[in-house]
């Protein structure tokens, strides 16, 4: 393996720059990336823009570096716009929702993402690359959708790292053209976040807050008419 610089540090991996324009994604706990490598691949072939996956081993990720700054770098820098950020997002879930179904999966699901939201989109020169599909599965669009608008209702709701300035206008341009009902399986997008090891009890308590936010801004804004 090659050398290997610390690029940063999420709530379950580290990623890192290797010397030949690849990244090793690693996660701390261990486990295993095969499902979340063949999800990629999958979707990368059918257009879908994503980083190259070069090799998935045990908990190690090696896959193509995405130069740029993320959405949320980028927002926070006010090089893009909130009302752009937000229709870039609400694209990236009707593009993914799009791609046909894998072999063998449920009628009615798709590839969902279930983490798409600004700090996971890369704003590269060649267009946005949604990258961190650790919890990517089969499922319904809706609930991807759902997901995305509740994570943001979450940083809204806590203020985290005082993005909620930004978050909040976010969040509404969001809703105001996410494709879909992000309110149908709210609740179940709200359990799965309740659920998730990398939230803390101050975290998940807010969820249904956040949840309620969430459905408070779709009705607001007609959401009862689609």
């Amino acid at each position: 393996m090659t050398d290997q610089v610390l690029l940063g540090a999420g709530r379950e991996a580290d990623v890192f720059a290797l010397d030949d324009g690849r990244v090793l994604r690693r996660y701390r706990a261990g486990g295993d990336v095969a499902a979340e490598a063949a999800i990629m691949t999958y979707v990368g072939g059918l257009g879908f823009p994503v980083p190259r996956v070069d090799r998935a081993e045990g908990a190690d990720l090696v896959m193509e570096r995405v130069e740029g700054p993320t959405m949320r770098g980028a927002l926070l820098a006010g090089g893009l716009e909130v009302s752009a950020g937000a229709a870039v997002l609400a694209d990236l879930h009707r593009r993914l929702h799009a791609l046909p179904p894998r072999p063998g999966s449920a009628p009615g699901t798709r590839i969902v993402h279930l983490d798409l939201h600004p700090d996971n989109v890369m704003l590269a020169p060649a267009g946005p690359v949604l990258i961190d599909w650790r919890n990517a599965r089969d499922g319904e669009p809706d609930l991807d959708v759902a997901v995305s608008a509740l994570i943001m209702a979450e940083v809204v709701v806590t203020d985290l790292m005082g993005l909620a300035t930004v978050a909040d206008p976010f969040l509404t341009a969001f809703l105001d053209v996410a494709p879909g009902n992000p309110v149908r399986l709210l609740d179940a997008a709200a359990s799965m976040r309740q659920d998730n090891p990398t939230l803390d009890a101050a975290e998940v308590a807010r969820v249904a807050e956040a949840a309620a936010l969430v459905r408070h801004r779709w009705h607001r804004r007609g959401g009862d008419r689609r």
